[in-house]
Formats: structure tokens, C-alpha cells, sequence
């Protein structure tokens, strides 16, 4: 094997293509966007007999249609870039809708590989595959595997080597000569042309041929004979641009206009190319079909060949089973309520909280006196002890003593995405969505928004509709993303105590219910537009697996680490200078605070929020610094407020807010404008600035508007309590 070569991993959505791509890079992995548009693009490293192997994560896709911008990344990668291996991942039990694509892969005349995936489900759901027999039948190399379980990778690597790579240049073995003369004579023993042209091809295009001898058994005589006729046509054109011959010939036929487009066929081409099809379309009707029919004709009777039902069609799965109470008309709903509330009562509550108490306790009682310490030891001076202790510790370690709370939730979510539960809870909230203007399409983006805006925005590109996408990203912020939590612990600890799980969830519901209402307004002003159709595959139910979830739990910890050390302990290190230095640049006492450069500007912007009960300039310069990201918000306030522990701060708060102010102050947080990175994301996704701060300025308004409502009413309610006490 030579350095530098690619794998390339194809799928249908739910096929287990990413676990895959898990299991081979491991950690060794990193992700981007293709060139051009916002598809997400993973790549990862193999080693395998001594060399490294880049392994690329194709977006999962049913079919090569160049329709949508998933399907037109996959399809440039496999015939522009050229992989040396195509590692096509196929869900053994869903065998006859997968290998659809894997016909179309077969046809491109790249070494290709079937990874036949999930093999370990296959007993649960009642069947059985002859892999040797659908090897022999599709006359591909098929590999049988579990890539949850990491059973069959190492099987499937040498696969790709030996059969893959090396067949590049491999002439057809005399089995494969057999096989297909075999075929020709049963199939097209009557039709002097095709065997002719066949025989020419195996002559002339012996590696192109050696990938797609197996597509020649598919189509009947009258549709094998005008691909051929199309290829005599186009052959010279596909020559001289480096295209697969059989592949350009189905596509012309399937109307396919990328491909007529690079070929630059001629006026004369072009009329003998439609003289052929108006013949098949005369027998087979509209020519976008012709091809696909046969496809499947050829996969329904490969399947019967192959695989065998050990059940009987009527009997119900696990997952059916199961599905009666989760997809219920009527329990669904209730039930999700319910699993996304016992995730937040975990979360916030005993558990969550005594992790979260035990780490602020090791970092405010011991590692900060510690560093002040060995600071005072060597003659630091207190200027640099401030900024260290002051800034950096209590800046960072403020919010990093929550992170056990944030670990806890994404591994909850972690387990209900992996388990195959958040398909259904997106079928679930369907309903409610089409009547706000979306689809349960939309839901899937929203609720990754939960962990971070950023991914949430742009999962919405794989939203085919324009109109459902922009409104899918203006709406996924108000969603309550991760960083947001270690501010609810905080007000929810000092002023709500008894009641965590409660307003935790009260925040989380706001959220999702002001999402809807601004939906609706949207729909009726500047989104005007029809429904799009939502139509989705329910996976069935999986075990997450240890190694799945701790991938998961790596990647955040990474990313919280890499966030910490950087955004956050920048924007700790400005604030605290900003706290510690008035005007002329003279450092102040904390009880000097209120004279220094940040006490200016955020006097400027308080009384803005006067209205919604926390007009003082503390408050105002925390929110200012959540634009950066929004753990800085708890952050800036323990420096603001001088606390080096949660209960200091808690005491600080409860001097400055009243319940009625801290909820308000809390909604305003999960409302108003997001992160600078995901103003970014709604910047890149939406392809404009002027859409991007449109978004900011309706999210930033729509929480002042909320929280004053909920200030003012929450107010009155409370004057009223106390007349009638």
C-alpha cells in the first residue's frame, strides 16, 4: 500500500457508518466543512501494515441523486477525489433498501467493499444472510461485521487492502471470466450486440470492468443494449475526462444533468443519445425510472436468494414493541415530558449538585489558598497574585466547578441519541411543529441545541426546504444550550433551593414554548411559505455501548478544556482587568470596584434592564461578557463580587436580587443573543450578515420583552401575596 491513500466510508443514514469510522481512527479524528458548502466533513487516521490510511466520513445519503448538498458531497468525493477504497457500509438489517446505493457505487468502477454492518442485530430481528452467497451474487467483497461491538473491523481492514486496493490493477480472475460469461449467455444469449460489446469492454477496460462485471446480470437485454449504445457514443468524451464509462451511460439515462453537463456532449451526440432513450421510454415509461426499476428488481431477487426470515412477517420486534408506548398518540408525548424531566432532576439535583459542591470545595478550599501560597513564596507581586487568584482562579475555576452537572447531561443525551429514543421524540413533537410553520425535521437541530447552539445550527443544513432552515437556526438558540447551566446552578442554588429540578425545567420549557410562539410569528411575516413534508427512519433501539459514550463524554471534555483555556480565561483575565483598573489606569481594592473601568461602561447599559429587575451594572457587564460565551456570565460575577467559593457568591446574589429579579435575570440568559461562535455558525449557515444580526437583534428583543413580563407579573404576584397575607 502506498502512503497517502483514502478510504472512504458510503451510507444510508442509520447504517452504523460513523461508529465505524470511530472504531478505525479512534480518537485520531477531526472535523471541518467540504469546500464550498456547509456540509460537516470528518476525517480520521488508520495505521494498517505500517502505513497511515485517511479515512472520510461521507454524510450519509440513499442514493448518489445529486438532489441535495449531502448527496452531492458523497457523489463529487467518490469520482472527483478518487478514493482508493470505497468501504460501503450497508445495515444488514435493512438489506434491500442499502444496497440500492451500493449498485451505484458499483457502477462508478471504484475498488469497493461491503461492510455488511449490525450483524449482531440480525438474530433479534428474526433473520439470516448468506453472506458467501450475496458475495457471489453481487460479486463484490462483503465483510460481515458489528461495529458497535468492534467485531469484524480488523477482517474488514485486510479486506480493503488485499481486495480493494490491490484490485486497482488486478486483471479478472478466471472465476470472474466464468461468472460473467455464465451471466451473458443466460441473460443475453440471444442478442449478438451485447455479448459483442461485453466481451469489448472486459478487452478494453479491464479494471473498470473488473469493478462493474456484476451490474451486467441487472438490467434486461433492451436496456443493457442502449447502455451500451450510449457508451460506443460517449466513450471518447469519458477517455478524455477521466469518467467512468458505465456510470456516465446509467446517468444519462437517469436524466442526471451533472453528468450530461460534463460531458459537453455535441448537438449530433445529444440526438442519438435521445433516439435511444425515446425507445426505452416507449416500453418502460418515463426515463428517470427505467433504471431504478430494474435496481431494485435485481435487489428484491438477491435478497430472496439470500437472506432468510427465521420469523414470521406479522411478528412483532423489540423495537415495534417498544414503540407502541413511545410512538403512542397519546402517552408519547407525557412520556418524553417525563424522561427529559427525570434528566434534569439527576442533573440538578442531589447527585449533580454534590459533584458539583465537591470539586467547588477542592478548588476554592484548597488548590486556590495553595497557588496564593507558593504566588506569596516567591515574591509575586500583588498585582500578579490578584490576577492569578482573583481573575483566573476564580474566573475559570467558578465555572469549571459545574462541569460535573454538564458532564451528566450530555451523557443523559448521549444515551437517549445512541439508544434510538431522540428519533422518536423528533416523530413525536412532529405534530406540534407542522403547526407552528415546521417539521419534526426541525426538532432534531433544536434538540442538539440543548448541548451547544453551535452543532444545533448547523445541523439544520440538512434540511432541504429554505425557508424551514433559516427559521430551524433563528430558533435553535433559544434552545438552552450547555453553556447556560453553570448560571442556572448558581441562582438556582441561592434563591431556589427547594425547588431545583422545578425551575429547571420551568427554564427549559420557556424556551421551547417562546421558540414556538416567535415560529408562528415568523411564519406569518418574514417566512412566509408552505409545510414541507417530514418523512424519517426510525432506527430501531440499540444498547449504547462504554465505548460509544466515552467517545462522546472525550469530545466534551475536550472541547470544555479547550474553552477554558482559552475564550474563558481570556475573557477572565479582561474582565479582571477591567475590575481592577479605573480610568487612569490605577489599580483598585475590590471595594474599589465600583470606580473602576468596567463599573463605566456597564452604567451605561443597566438602566436598559432597570425594567426587568437587575438594572446595577454588575449584572449588565456579565451579560455583556455571555456574548463571548456564556459561562463567562458566572465567571465575570465571581470576580465582580470578589467570591472565591459558590456559597460567597450565592450570598453576593441574594444581597442584589430577589427571587422575582434572579428568575427574570435567568430567562434573560437563556433568551437573548447567543455566543460570538454561534453567531458565527447563524452567519456561515445562513450565508449573511444582515440575516445573522437580524437574528441577534429578534433574539435579544424577544428576552427583554419575556423577562420584563415575567418580572413585572412576577412582581405583582408576589404584592398581591402579601396584601392577602
Amino acid at each position: 500500500m502506498a502512503v497517502g491513500q483514502t478510504y472512504a466510508l458510503a451510507g444510508n443514514p442509520n447504517c452504523g457508518k460513523t461508529t465505524l469510522f470511530n472504531e478505525l481512527t479512534g480518537s485520531n479524528q477531526y472535523v471541518g466543512n467540504w469546500p464550498g458548502v456547509t456540509v460537516e466533513k470528518k476525517e480520521g487516521k488508520l495505521k494498517t501494515h505500517g502505513q497511515d490510511v485517511t479515512v472520510v466520513d461521507l454524510p450519509g445519503i440513499y442514493s448518489l441523486s445529486p438532489y441535495s448538498a449531502e448527496e452531492m458531497v458523497t457523489r463529487n468525493f467518490v469520482i472527483e477525489a478518487a478514493p482508493d477504497v470505497i468501504l460501503d457500509v450497508v445495515d444488514a438489517t435493512n438489506l434491500e433498501r442499502n444496497l440500492y446505493l451500493t449498485l451505484q457505487l458499483a457502477e462508478l468502477g471504484r475498488p469497493l467493499v461491503v461492510a455488511l454492518n449490525m450483524m449482531d442485530m440480525l438474530k433479534s430481528r428474526g433473520l439470516e444472510i448468506d453472506v458467501q452467497r450475496l458475495e457471489h451474487r453481487l460479486g463484490l467483497p462483503v465483510v460481515p461485521i458489528a461495529a458497535s461491538r468492534g467485531k469484524g473491523i480488523k477482517e474488514l481492514v485486510e479486506r480493503a487492502h488485499h481486495d480493494g486496493a490491490e484490485r486497482k490493477s488486478a486483471e479478472p480472475t478466471p472465476f470472474d471470466e466464468q461468472r460473467l460469461a455464465k451471466a451473458v449467455d443466460d441473460r443475453y444469449g440471444d442478442n449478438p450486440y451485447i455479448r459483442h460489446q461485453l466481451h469489448d469492454r472486459r478487452e478494453h477496460h479491464p479494471q473498470e470492468y473488473r469493478s462493474t462485471y456484476v451490474i451486467d446480470e441487472i438490467y434486461s437485454p433492451a436496456v443493457m443494449e442502449a447502455i451500451l449504445r450510449i457508451e460506443d457514443i460517449i466513450e471518447p468524451k469519458c477517455l478524455k475526462k477521466g469518467m467512468a464509462l458505465r456510470w456516465s451511460a446509467v446517468k444519462i439515462i437517469d436524466d442526471d444533468a451533472p453528468t450530461i453537463e460534463s460531458l459537453e456532449l455535441t448537438d449530433g451526440e445529444a440526438h442519438l443519445i435521445d433516439e435511444i432513450i425515446r425507445s426505452l421510454e416507449e416500453k418502460y415509461g418515463e426515463r428517470d425510472m427505467i433504471i431504478a426499476d430494474q435496481k431494485y428488481k435485481f435487489i428484491c431477487k438477491v435478497c430472496a436468494e439470500c437472506v432468510t426470515r427465521l420469523k414470521q412477517p406479522g411478528e412483532l420486534t423489540v423495537s415495534d414493541r417498544i414503540d407502541r408506548i413511545a410512538t403512542h398518540r397519546i402517552f408519547a408525548l407525557p412520556l418524553f415530558i417525563g424522561v427529559m424531566a427525570l434528566v434534569f432532576f439527576i442533573t440538578f439535583g442531589p447527585l449533580g449538585t454534590w459533584m458539583t459542591d465537591g470539586l467547588d470545595n477542592l478548588i476554592s478550599n484548597h488548590f486556590t489558598p495553595w497557588v496564593q501560597g507558593l504566588l506569596e513564596g516567591v515574591g509575586a507581586s500583588a498585582w500578579a497574585v490578584s490576577l492569578v487568584c482573583d481573575g483566573v482562579i476564580a474566573g475559570v475555576g467558578s465555572i469549571v466547578s459545574f462541569f460535573p452537572q454538564i458532564l451528566l447531561l450530555f451523557l443523559f443525551l448521549s444515551v437517549l441519541e445512541d439508544s434510538g429514543y431522540m428519533a422518536r421524540a423528533a416523530f413525536i413533537m412532529d405534530k406540534l411543529l407542522h403547526k407552528t410553520g415546521l417539521s419534526g425535521r426541525s426538532f432534531v437541530p433544536m434538540l442538539m441545541g440543548f448541548g451547544c447552539s453551535v452543532p444545533g445550527v448547523m445541523a439544520a443544513r440538512t434540511l432541504e426546504n429554505e425557508r424551514d432552515r433559516r427559521m430551524t437556526i433563528m430558533l435553535t438558540p433559544f434552545m438552552s444550550c450547555s453553556a447556560k447551566m453553570p448560571v442556572y446552578a448558581l441562582f438556582i442554588a441561592a434563591f431556589f433551593p427547594n425547588h431545583r429540578g422545578l425551575v429547571v425545567c420551568g427554564i427549559y420549557l420557556t424556551g421551547v414554548v417562546v421558540a414556538i410562539l416567535v415560529a408562528m410569528v415568523l411564519r406569518k411575516t418574514v417566512l412566509k411559505g408552505g409545510h414541507a413534508p417530514f418523512v424519517m427512519e426510525l432506527p430501531p433501539y440499540r444498547l449504547p455501548t462504554l465505548k460509544t459514550l466515552w467517545m462522546h463524554m472525550y469530545e466534551r471534555v475536550k472541547d470544555f478544556a479547550v474553552r477554558a483555556g482559552t475564550i474563558l480565561l481570556a475573557a477572565s483575565v479582561v474582565v479582571w482587568f477591567l475590575r481592577s483598573f479605573d480610568l487612569h489606569l490605577t489599580m483598585l481594592s475590590p471595594e474599589q470596584s465600583g470606580q473602576s473601568i468596567l463599573a463605566a461602561i456597564g452604567r451605561m447599559i443597566a438602566p436598559l434592564f432597570i425594567p426587568l429587575g437587575f438594572g446595577f451594572w454588575q449584572a449588565s457587564v456579565a451579560l455583556v461578557s455571555g456574548f463571548v460565551a456564556k459561562e463567562a456570565v458566572v465567571g465575570t460575577l465571581s470576580i465582580l463580587y470578589n467570591t472565591a467559593t459558590d456559597e460567597a457568591m450565592a450570598a453576593a446574589l441574594q444581597g442584589v436580587f430577589t427571587p422575582v429579579s434572579a428568575l427574570s435575570f435567568l430567562v434573560f440568559v437563556l433568551l437573548y443573543m447567543p455566543c460570538v461562535a454561534a453567531f458565527s455558525a447563524i452567519r456561515r449557515e445562513m450565508n449573511s450578515t444582515k440575516w445573522a444580526l437580524g437574528t441577534v437583534a429578534m433574539q435579544t428583543g424577544v428576552a427583554w420583552v419575556v423577562s420584563f413580563l415575567v418580572y413585572q407579573f412576577g412582581t405583582l404576584a408576589v404584592n398581591l401575596a402579601g396584601l392577602r397575607g
